[in-house]
């Protein structure tokens, strides 16, 4: 089987591919944006990196040639002048959804957000709600992956974990009050190569989420205690936040806004977990934390 992964060079799309070359009989066409983010993919007979371009959908169409299945990764939640929410998340979404169908794909696999809504006040949630729509009424079978913060090696999140852990005092937004349920990128991994491999008729929207819920500023003490270090918390007001954010944000055109701290200080909480259906055993908080801080003290 042969799968196209767009937003290739992603934490997502790089630990996707380490899956990859484990599996036994799975190809994976790697679209990326540059020669740069290519050199950057893991090396294996089984990954076939292509440059892509959003813009040019017939390109894309035939790099896409002769895969069974699209997973799309790409997607931004932090805007700049060059890259908003409209064209990263939306055009480019329609772009990879028409690629798909001229190329004869039999399944699209979109990786989305909790609260994703196109009837959502928030601009970012807004328009991820849209590109889902999009695949949805693509007429090609589909399955709508909404997720949380995700954790592991590598990840964003991982990496503002450990870095504010190591400091003696962190100011948190909202005093980290917000609850989260974090996935283990492995687990997302997992997911898609299951949906990949056993796809189903029809248009599905499915939220999968870890094991534990947590407030970030206890998720945060849990990392600082582990690496031993002695953490003192405090609150940035949210409307502080916002404040600053909004006038900082328009005079760069981009950055942190309004509407990224409305996203990262939601509480994350679903009605059903997709693990069992989607075929995965969630990996414990504990061991997501324990592979995180492993991974960073052999870089050291």
């Amino acid at each position: 089987m042969k799968i196209a992964v767009t937003g290739a060079n992603s934490s997502v799309g790089r630990n996707l591919l380490g899956h990859v070359t484990e599996e036994g009989d799975i190809s994976v066409i790697a679209g990326v944006r540059s020669e740069s983010a290519a050199a950057s993919l893991p090396v294996s007979p089984k990954i076939t990196a292509r440059i892509i371009s959003y813009d040019d959908v017939g390109e894309l169409a035939k790099a896409m040639e002769g895969a069974s299945c699209t997973v799309h990764l790409a997607g931004i939640l932090i805007e700049s002048r060059a890259s908003t929410y409209e064209n990263a998340n939306v055009a480019a979404t329609a772009a990879v959804v028409e690629a798909s169908q001229r190329a004869g794909v039999q399944h699209i696999v979109l990786i989305s957000v909790l609260g994703a809504n196109p009837g959502s006040r928030n601009r970012f949630l807004r328009s991820k709600g849209e590109a889902e729509r999009i695949v949805a009424d693509s007429g090609i079978s589909s399955t709508i992956l909404r997720t949380p913060i995700l954790l592991g090696p590598g990840t964003a999140g991982a990496d503002a974990l450990v870095g504010l852990a190591t400091r003696r005092r962190a100011r948190l937004l909202g005093g980290g009050r917000n609850k989260m349920r974090p996935l283990d990128v492995d687990d997302l991994s997992r997911a898609i190569l299951h949906i990949c491999e056993t796809p189903l008729e029809g248009a599905s929207i499915h939220e999968l989420v870890g094991p534990e819920s947590i407030a970030y500023r206890d998720l945060l003490t849990r990392v600082a205690g582990l690496l031993g270090c002695s953490l003192s918390i405090g609150t940035i007001p949210l409307w502080m936040a916002k404040s600053g954010a909004a006038i900082t944000s328009r005079l760069r055109g981009g950055g942190i806004s309004p509407t990224v701290i409305d996203v990262i200080t939601r509480d994350e909480a679903v009605q059903l977990n997709a693990d069992t259906e989607l075929g995965i055993s969630l990996t414990p908080l504990s061991v997501t934390l324990e592979k995180i801080l492993t991974e960073k003290a052999q870089a050291i």
